[in-house]
């Protein structure tokens, strides 16, 4: 029989679970958080979840997804993490972990924080302080940045408050630890990101997403990000959920006069992985860059999708992202750079490049430039390639056997990445990630043998 489940009706069970739950999400006490949620699900209604008709969602198909329903992850005995300790952090950090969408207090270290730093869970500042935030949300409420974002604005039940006002320095990373535990059941969690830098301020985060079980799980994330006058963020994301995971992300940005955002973003694991970055520079010699890539194997499927829009003069950004594919795995770069018409003197690059280790492997790329004023530079590229054979030869006629070589190759092709992650700690984070990857490619490849 065919498969007649559409993505507008996958969408009907979210609609229930929200009126259920509203009144007990946090911050139900206050009006202005309410309004927003009503208003999300209502946009949420309307749309559905993206489907393939979509131009920016062509490539990534979500009707698998579709068929489960997941359910709201209800609160109830934190399950154990003691495995997750290998993952912090060796330096000092102010280190939050959340258990399948909730704040997990006996794994977390938030520690001392400087005067002027509020860094607290999600949970706690729109229930102890629901007024402290209604500015900063303001901040974005004329935009509409799709349905899983609407969902998430729904339903988010946790996550991280940054606020670090002006002329601070929070020296110590912000790690952020997100463990799905699946139970029987699918569950979906929404967890939510919001990062304000006052003027002249600087702050790093680190999120990590991971996974155990065997059973499928939803991970629909989103981070807004502002960055203000002079200041600098900084925020890494390692994704490596596990093999049953869905993952999607969005990240919203806005970047002031002279401010930086420095994004990496690099893909293990899930079923189904998708992030979404969107940056506007809105300040003179704003600048930008993001990293990433995704290492996939089996029937894994990794989608990159970024628009870095250049709205004043005199912006830089750049964007480097670069996958690693084997089995019968699925990549989807999509990179738009919009320069608008006053943005004379912008300077944007883009480079996204592919390795294929696989015949069954296959990468999509979409770069695009949209150029309305005429003083600028902008570049962009993509390659899909294989393995250089010359060089696995020349490996393999000095002893080393194949195995090995084809990981050092693959390492040299993702050493541009990695070298450009400053912090050594979490530099470290994402070297033993991949580590674990080249591991199980290289039994795949003997086992191929």
């Amino acid at each position: 029989m065919a498969d007649v489940t559409t993505i507008d009706e996958a969408a009907a069970p979210y609609l229930a679970q929200f009126a259920e739950a509203e009144s007990s999400l946090p911050g139900a006490q206050a009006t202005w958080l309410g309004a927003r949620r009503r208003h999300a699900i209502e946009r949420f209604a309307e749309s559905g979840l993206p489907n393939s008709r979509m131009e920016d969602w062509r490539y990534t198909d979500l009707r698998r997804m579709a068929r489960t329903t997941f359910t709201d992850a209800q609160a109830g005995p934190a399950p154990d993490l003691d495995w997750v300790a290998p993952w912090y952090l060796d330096n000092p950090c102010h280190r939050l972990v959340f258990a399948n969408g909730r704040f997990a207090a006996h794994h977390s270290d938030i520690g001392a924080l400087p005067p002027g730093v509020r860094l607290q869970p999600f949970a706690d500042a729109v229930s102890d302080h629901p007024e402290l935030l209604e500015p900063d949300f303001a901040r974005g409420s004329e935009r509409h940045d799709g349905s899983l974002v609407d969902l998430n604005t729904a339903m988010m039940r946790d996550g991280l408050v940054l606020h670090l006002d002006p002329s601070i320095a929070l020296d110590a990373p912000v790690q952020l630890i997100h463990v799905a535990v699946a139970p029987n059941d699918p569950i979906a969690f929404h967890p939510r990101v919001l990062v304000v830098a006052e003027e002249d301020s600087r702050a790093s985060i680190f999120e990590t997403y991971l996974g155990v079980g065997s059973r499928p799980y939803w991970t629909n994330a989103v981070a807004e990000i502002t960055v203000g006058r002079n200041s600098e963020i900084a925020h890494l994301k390692l994704q490596q959920e596990s093999a049953a995971g869905y993952h999607t992300g969005f990240h919203r940005v806005t970047v002031d006069q002279g401010g930086s955002y420095s994004g990496f973003v690099i893909s293990f694991g899930a079923r189904l992985a998708r992030t979404e970055i969107r940056v506007a520079l809105d300040g003179e010699h704003a600048a930008c860059r993001i990293n990433g890539g995704a290492m996939l194997r089996d029937r894994q499927h990794g989608d990159v999708t970024t628009e870095i829009d250049h709205r004043v003069p005199n912006g830089r950004s750049r964007q480097t992202f670069k996958n690693v594919l084997d089995g019968r795995s699925r990549s989807v770069f999509q990179g738009r750079v919009v320069v608008q018409k006053d943005a004379q003197k912008t300077d944007a690059g883009q480079s996204n490049r592919n390795l294929l280790l696989s015949s069954g492997a296959e990468a999509n790329s979409k770069p695009e430039l949209r150029i309305f004023a005429d003083d600028v530079k902008c570049s962009h590229g993509a390659t899909v390639g294989e393995l250089d054979k010359n060089a696995l030869f020349y490996l393999q006629s000095r002893g080393i056997s194949v195995e090995e070589a084809r990981c050092l190759l693959i390492e040299g092709f993702l050493a541009e990445l990695l070298d450009g992650v400053e912090q050594l700690a979490i530099a470290d984070q994402f070297r033993r990630a991949l580590d674990g990857w080249l591991m199980s490619v290289r039994y795949d490849a003997r086992d191929a043998a």
